[in-house]
């Protein structure tokens, strides 16, 4: 049987845990960035944007705020007032993880394209303005899409833009997490065949929201989206960020 003293033990220190918990500041996590990030309405599952699990590995003092949207780019989520919000309600101590690309760099869709210098100085503007708050800005490059080459490799497919994102983090001393590298480095793991695994590749008749199926590799499905998340968990640890101290779960989502 278990002692009484060993009961008060236990006691106690479960009552130093809630306490430190507690005592914690409470601060919001806002995610801001495109389609691979966002939040899906229910008629576009299985897609899964990578902020979706993301929320479930914090313990109680952090709410994740996901304000990433479909189809923008750092341009059109300025333009839209989808960045003022976010500016307006941020607290000291919050964190804004930042990840554009997909659309800045997609010159056919004119709605959507930003040049390369807009881009970063767009990046720069959310960065800058994070700070003034009192706030920590997190910078991302654009997570990989999947695209192998014909001896199995995994090829770049934002070469552009992720080196710019490298630049700004670099100039401007922000913390930076190469998710675009992390990524190509897990789909290189998963092969060109299993890599399929982790995307919205769906046969005709295999899902009622896609009957006639979905050969999707940009977006992800359930899987893909935790795995990505996983790789920003894991960056946010060796970081060394503050925000790391209250990430929990993280080994039972390996």
């Amino acid at each position: 049987m278990i002692s009484t003293t060993r009961y008060i033990g236990v006691a106690v220190l479960l009552t130093i845990l809630l306490s430190f918990t507690l005592q914690q500041k409470k601060i919001k996590v806002y995610l801001i960035g495109d389609s691979t990030i966002a939040d899906k309405q229910p008629d576009k599952f299985p897609e899964t944007g990578w902020g979706t699990p993301f929320k479930v590995f914090f313990d109680l003092t952090v709410t994740v705020d996901n304000r990433a949207k479909n189809g923008r780019s750092t341009r059109t989520f300025i333009s839209e007032n989808l960045w003022q919000p976010v500016l307006d309600a941020l607290q000291e101590g919050d964190y804004v993880f930042m990840q554009f690309g997909h659309n800045d760099e997609s010159k056919e869709k004119v709605d959507r394209y930003t040049s390369p210098e807009d881009y970063k100085k767009n990046l720069t503007k959310f960065i800058t303005e994070t700070r003034s708050k009192k706030a920590n800005p997190v910078l991302l490059s654009p997570v990989t899409r999947r695209k192998f080459d014909k001896n199995g490799k995994i090829e770049e497919t934002h070469s552009e833009y992720s080196k710019l994102a490298r630049e700004v983090a670099k100039e401007l001393n922000v913390p930076f997490i190469d998710l675009d590298e992390k990524s190509r480095q897990l789909l290189q793991q998963f092969g060109e065949e299993n890599s399929k695994l982790l995307f919205l590749q769906l046969a005709p008749g295999e899902h009622p929201n896609y009957p006639e199926g979905k050969n999707d590799n940009t977006h992800f499905n359930e899987l893909g989206a935790r795995k990505m998340a996983q790789i920003v968990l894991a960056e946010i640890v060796a970081l060394r960020l503050e925000l790391a101290n209250r990430v929990v779960n993280y080994k039972k989502a390996q």
